[in-house]
């Protein structure tokens, strides 16, 4: 099946598929259609902007999202912890791990602990698109398999750097993979180290700019 994936900026995503619009994690970017399936990492606003979302959301749009999002979000939602799945029309959404443990706030807290957000499988046709969320690079990456395309944070912070975005794009061995959460990082960087050490193709998009599969 054909479909794009275009890079809204931040961690927000819109792809088309079978004439549908599914956006993930909406913060960023123009949203002009409405949208058939809303992907949300976590409950932080810049993963969930509520007003995004009324822009998009129409009577059945589903949201999937980890429980702490459900009290914000309204119309019809569906929580999923990592493991569960489910499946809509032509595509399966999967959750997964996705959580940092090596940086914290302050107070010694993760900025993002395990259990409260996701990351996402989503499966179109023969073809896998793994959005890692925010994390840093946990162990269950090394469990991945047949990953078409992966969306992996590389900004740092609150999230893998450049260095352990790569690292972590060398273990999970997807066939492309696209840079976000990019902070201040250069995603020059992030695509040196992963086509010196790989056959693994690098797209670098600017807002707005889309990845076509047409295979």
């Amino acid at each position: 099946m054909r479909f794009s994936v275009k890079w809204l900026g931040h961690a927000s995503f819109q792809i088309k598929a079978d004439k549908k619009s599914i956006y993930i994690d909406p913060y960023v970017g123009e949203y002009k259609d409405k949208a058939a399936l809303v992907l949300a990492t976590h409950s932080h606003h810049d993963h969930l902007d509520l007003l995004k979302m009324k822009e998009i959301q129409k009577d059945d749009t589903l949201v999937i999202a980890p429980e702490d999002c459900v009290t914000k979000v309204e119309g019809k939602i569906k929580t999923l912890k990592p493991g569960e799945k489910v499946t809509i029309g032509n595509m399966t959404v999967e959750a997964v791990e996705a959580y940092n443990f090596k940086r914290f706030r302050s107070s010694g807290i993760p900025f993002h602990p395990k259990g409260l957000g996701v990351g996402y499988l989503i499966t179109i046709g023969n073809k896998t698109i793994y959005h890692a969320g925010d994390t840093d690079f946990i162990l269950k990456m090394k469990k991945l398999k047949n990953i078409y395309l992966a969306l992996l944070p590389s900004g740092g912070l609150y999230t893998m750097d450049n260095e352990e975005a790569a690292e972590a794009t060398l273990t999970v061995k997807p066939k492309v993979v696209i840079p976000m959460h990019r902070k201040e990082a250069n995603p020059d960087v992030f695509k040196s180290k992963v086509e010196a050490q790989s056959n693994i193709r690098v797209v670098v998009l600017k807002p707005e700019e889309q990845f076509e599969v047409r295979e």
